[in-house]
């Protein structure tokens, strides 16, 4: 074999659509291996799901060949959410060009040896473009405002309507586990590398089954997380803002007090629009220490240094008389960067 695919699935509650995407990554392993001769492995990141998702995914494990495509499994103690539980998954792939596409299969798991094609030419990264004629007009409206608005604030640019869908080359792997993000925003985090990249226009199918893990509380973290993490002119503007208000405020005050000093009445007109001007100040004041709050909340969680992920079973398939088992490995702790935590390490039974 030329080399090896890593393939992530996160997966939450996705009971209904794990057949269907194996099917189709079994017979997408079996494309790779005649076109490109490269070995395909699946990591499937199960972010503590309620419903038989793991039941699923062991009985994908027994039923496909691991000579065909190699199943790896990892399930997490908590919901850690999107982000991190793909970062896992690049901690844990171990292809020389690793992969992720969603479990809703929204995104088409053939266009991956589309992407690998790419790869070979010697793109570090390649990304996929979604093109959705079927969404409505406030939510298309929303999401060209957010890419449009970070890429103003950000001194990097990321690239339009690119989502998760992606292939990376080994050594970006290597660069983006190295990093020390307990917040991460991968899309963002993957762009600014400035390494080789292209994206591929694809059309976004419907979700087959169940529904969105996605609601407006968990896209504006996201929102807040690709801002954030990528540009400190948020905290500028609250400043310059900040500033002006001073300003404003010190010109009021010498004001008033010229008309009451000036005037024969023993309060100054206007006292209306004083008690207006000073709601309107503490309401902007209020706005400028929520900006602030975010990024001193990103500083909170780095100092806390708290474990990328706790893996609660780690299933591998197993090969005995060549009838497919699988086996279950102790439970594992995992940070983020290059940490060595022996003492974590002990706990976990290693």
């Amino acid at each position: 074999m030329a080399g090896l695919v890593s393939i992530i699935v996160p997966a939450l509650n996705e009971e209904g659509n794990i057949e269907p995407l194996f099917q189709r990554l079994t017979a997408l392993a079996r494309r790779i291996r005649e076109e490109l001769d490269m070995a395909t492995e699946v990591v499937a990141n199960d972010n503590c799901s309620v419903d038989k998702t793991l039941d699923e995914l062991k009985q994908q494990a027994l039923r496909i060949d691991p000579s065909v495509l190699t199943v790896r499994i990892f399930r997490f103690s908590r919901n850690i959410g999107f982000q991190k539980s793909i970062l896992v998954g690049y901690h844990k792939a171990r292809g020389d060009a690793v992969a992720q596409i969603d479990a809703d299969m929204q995104d088409p798991p053939e266009l991956l040896l589309e992407f690998l094609q790419k790869w070979r030419e010697g793109y570090h990264i390649v990304y996929g473009v979604r093109r959705r004629p079927e969404e409505d007009l406030p939510t298309k409206a929303a999401r060209m405002a957010f890419y449009r608005l970070i890429n103003h604030l950000s001194d990097d640019a990321l690239p339009h309507d690119a989502g998760d869908f992606r292939l990376l080359d080994r050594q970006v792997v290597d660069v983006v586990c190295a990093l020390h993000d307990n917040d991460p925003y991968l899309r963002g985090t993957i762009a600014s590398l400035g390494l080789k990249q292209i994206g591929i226009t694809y059309e976004r199918s419907s979700r087959a089954h169940g529904q969105s893990k996605f609601g407006f509380s968990q896209l504006l973290k996201l929102a807040i997380d690709g801002i954030t993490n990528h540009t400190t002119i948020p905290l500028r503007l609250s400043s310059y803002l900040g500033l002006i208000l001073v300003a404003a405020a010190s010109v009021l005050v010498c004001v008033y007090l010229f008309a009451w000093i000036t005037s024969d009445r023993p309060m100054p007109l206007g006292f209306m629009t004083l008690a207006l001007l000073q709601l309107g100040t503490m309401a902007t004041v209020s706005f400028l220490f929520a900006i602030q709050g975010f990024y001193v909340q990103r500083i909170y969680n780095q100092v806390k240094d708290k474990p990328l992920a706790i893996i609660e079973h780690s299933i591998q398939q197993e090969t005995h008389g060549g009838a497919v088992t699988v086996s279950g490995q102790p439970i594992e702790v995992l940070w983020t960067g290059n940490h060595d935590r022996p003492h974590y390490d002990r706990l976990a039974g290693k």
